[in-house]
Formats: structure tokens, sequence, C-alpha cells
């Protein structure tokens, strides 16, 4: 059962109308009051009340203004502006109430809000059913995930545990946890604005524990860093993210014996691998507050344009915009990762796959502009050149994408440099170029620590 927009808003309004009256009566009454008591009543009422069309509620502080499940709110009252100051100077700005608050928890929470001092004086409270956050903004800054590499890789890694939420969700409650995957595309589509290079430099990372949720991640980034580069931002920009995210969520009801399999699978274990994609459209037709996109790129993203792939049958006049970005970020992203079954291909090799059957599977446009964003050896790629020298990758020169700039990091005879230096390879055509990429174990570095940021 659906619900309409003005009894939406209006429970809405209640939602935070109880919520405000709760931390201010938490403020001045005794934990026993009958004030404190109807009004921490009516936020649990107006939360099962929402609960039963979400399986999560997200209250938002933007700027001066609150937002409910994406729904901007009318001008705030009096008491929603204390509670909007409070949350600010203590850099709340999300709150997620999943489905199962109990009174006690609401009671408990209310409190910890009213609780809270100026200016960060208290630690960010955190419950069971209750998680607190951040919503992150298109806002450039000179400070921040935007030049700090530490704090882009935390992100990444972060990402990488929500995926894993959101996949465990997927396997244990049949839906994926929507929260979780949102606010790890929010931080993403961040970075993806502010710092492309260096968030698309962390896919290249081989080193994955699980290649799973890496798998996700990497999509997500990379099937954004292609869209922003069409330019395409703000929310279309997350949605294209999360559907990217969730294009493989049908595999949780694959058997796992099949999708761990370390071999070649039989075609009776193809067969059923395949369907995974019919199980990821349904689950996401399912998942509340799940674009629509998701699980149009989750049923399309085996499907080519020539009307192959999989499933079978399916003919499609074209297949959506955001379709084709993620399934060029996914056998690109699974190509090079190695996997117990089958060894990292060089980027020369995928490109040479993506441009296969005279470019009739995949859109030889965006294909192009793919090999722009990433280039032949894409950023934190460690190379050798022409010269004996090896270097990382820094960034690409779209006009060449195989004479990227680079920085040096050891001279021609191997040797460490003290100084690692720039050098722009397009600059000097006729001198270095890249002969063959590096292992990064075998010279036992980092080429991230030395990207430019």
């Amino acid at each position: 059962m659906t619900i309409d927009l003005s009894s939406r808003l209006a429970l809405y309004e209640e939602l935070l109308r109880r919520f405000a009256s709760g931390v201010r009566a938490a403020q001045l009454y005794a934990a026993d009051h009958p004030l404190l008591a109807r009004s921490v009543e009516g936020l649990v009422a107006a939360l099962k009340a929402l609960h039963q069309h979400s399986p999560s509620i997200t209250i938002g502080i933007v700027g001066k203004e609150l937002v409910v499940a994406d729904t901007p709110m009318p001008k705030a009252s009096s008491g929603m502006v204390e509670l909007i100051k409070r949350l600010r100077d203590n850099e709340i700005e999300r709150i997620a109430f999943d489905r199962g608050v109990t009174a006690d928890e609401a009671n408990a929470f209310v409190h910890a809000v009213a609780a809270l001092g100026s200016k960060g004086a208290a630690q960010t409270p955190q419950f069971p059913h209750i998680h607190v956050g951040r919503i992150h903004t298109e806002e450039k800054r000179d400070d921040g995930i935007g030049s700090d590499m530490a704090a882009i890789r935390q992100l990444y890694s972060d990402a990488v545990l929500a995926a894993e939420t959101v996949w465990e969700s997927a396997v244990t409650e049949g839906k994926p946890d929507v929260p979780a995957a949102l606010q790890a595309v929010e931080g993403l589509a961040e970075a993806v604005t502010q710092n492309r290079t260096a968030l698309v430099a962390l896919t290249a990372m081989k080193n994955y524990d699980n290649y799973t949720f890496t798998h996700m991640v990497n999509v997500s980034i990379l099937t954004m860093g292609q869209a922003r580069a069409l330019g395409i931002e703000g929310r279309l920009l997350r949605e294209f993210g999360l559907s990217a995210l969730m294009h493989d969520i049908g595999k949780v009801r694959t058997p796992k014996e099949i999708l761990n399999k370390p071999d070649k699978l039989t075609d009776d274990e193809f067969v059923i691998m395949r369907r995974h994609t019919v199980d990821g459209a349904e689950i996401l037709r399912r998942t509340p507050e799940m674009p629509i996109l998701a699980p149009v790129v989750a049923f399309e993203h085996h499907l080519r344009m020539d009307g192959t792939g999989y499933p079978f049958g399916v003919k499609r006049e074209s297949l959506n915009i955001g379709t084709m970005l993620c399934s060029i970020s996914d056998v690109y992203d699974a190509m090079r990762s190695q996997r117990a079954y089958q060894q990292a291909f060089p980027t020369e090799r995928i490109l040479a796959v993506l441009k296969r059957n005279d470019g009739t599977q995949f859109d030889q446009h965006l294909v192009r502009r793919f090999v722009q964003l990433l280039g032949v050896y894409p950023p934190g790629n460690l190379v050798k050149l022409s010269s004996g020298e090896i270097a990382v990758v820094t960034k690409i020169h779209a006009p060449d994408p195989y004479r990227p700039r680079v920085r040096v990091l050891f001279d021609r005879g191997g040797a460490r440099l003290d100084l690692p230096f720039e050098r722009s390879l397009w600059e000097s055509p006729g001198a270095d170029i890249i002969t063959a990429p590096v292992d990064p174990a075998e010279v036992g570095i980092d080429p991230l620590n030395f990207m430019p940021v």
C-alpha cells in the first residue's frame, strides 16, 4: 500500500515535531515527567507509521533546513530552529531511524541529544536502530576529502564496509540496507566531484580482502567518474552511483559454492549464475527508497548493444545510459582484478575487449570517453619507461591516453630517488614512452603514497 504525498508530509511533520518536543522536554523536565513521556510515545508512533512503508527514515540538516527522506520540509518553527542549531553545533547532519526503534531507545536518544553541549562538547550518540552521521554537500574545499589522500583512503575503506553491510542485509532480510548504501554513495560522489583522479586511483589497488565488496565499490566509483565526465551531477550522479553499487546484488541468491568456486563454472552452473540479473532486478524493485534506475541496471548490465549477453531472449532497442556506463565499469574492473581462477589482465587487453566485434557490444563513444578518463595506464599504476626509469601515473592526458603525466620514483639504474619528480610524457613525444606495467610488490612501494592531492 502506498501513501499519498499530503499524508506523508503530515507524518514527516509529526515526526519532526515529536522529536523536537522530546529533546526540549528532556532538557526541562525530570525523566518521568508526563510531557516527556507523551513526546517520546508520539515519536515512536510516528516512526511506526512511516516504517510501514519504508525500513528506514532519515532526517537531514542541509543549511538551515530540515529534509526528511529527501523531502524538504516547510520553514522551521522556533523549536525546530533550536534543534537544528543543536545538531549542527555538534556536527550532526544526518539521523537515520531504522525499523525496530523501541520506546526505551527513543527515550535514551532524545536524552542524549538534549545532553549535547555546544561546538561538539559531547560525542555523537549511536544506538542499535538510530544512526547518526553526515550529509556531504557539493561544496568544494581547499582542505578535507578533496585534498587529503589519507581521508580518501578512509572513505574508500568505509565504502567497502558499507557494501558488506548492504550485502548481508540483502542476504538476511531480502533487501539491501539502503541507508548504508546511500551514506557510502554520498561520500564517494563528493570525492568524485572534488578529486576524481585520486579516488579512481584507489580502485586500482590489487590487495583486495574481498573481491565482491571491493568490486561493488569500484564499479560505483568508475560509473560515477564516467557520469561526472559527461556533466552529470547532483542527485542524478548519486542515483548512477547507487545503481552501480547494487548491480550485482542478485548474487545474494546464487549458491555460495557457485559464487565462490575457484575453478571455471560448468554450463549448468553458468545457467544458475546468470539468474542474478533477474534476481537483482526483483530485489531492488521491491526495496523502498531505491531509485527506479537501480533495478533497470541490475537487469540490463550483462546485455549488449548488439542483442547478445543475458538474460537470453531479451531485446532492447537501446540500453539505459546508466546501464552502459555500469557495464563498461563492470567489465573493466572484473578483468583487471586478480582472483583465484583468473589472472589480472593488462589495461590494453581490457580495452581491446571493450572495442571488440567492431564496437557493436559497447557504445564506442562511451568507451573512448572511458579511455580518456582512465588512460591506457590509469592513475595510481606503476609503470616502466623506455628510459628504464620507474614511475607512478599521476594524471591522464586525454588527447593521448598513452602519454600521461608521471612521477618518476626510480632512476634508470633501479635506484630509489630521494626526490621524485614529475614528467609529462606528452611534452616529449619523441623521448620517453611507457613500455610495461610494474608490480608494486616487486619494488616494495605503495604507488598511491606518491599520488598528488
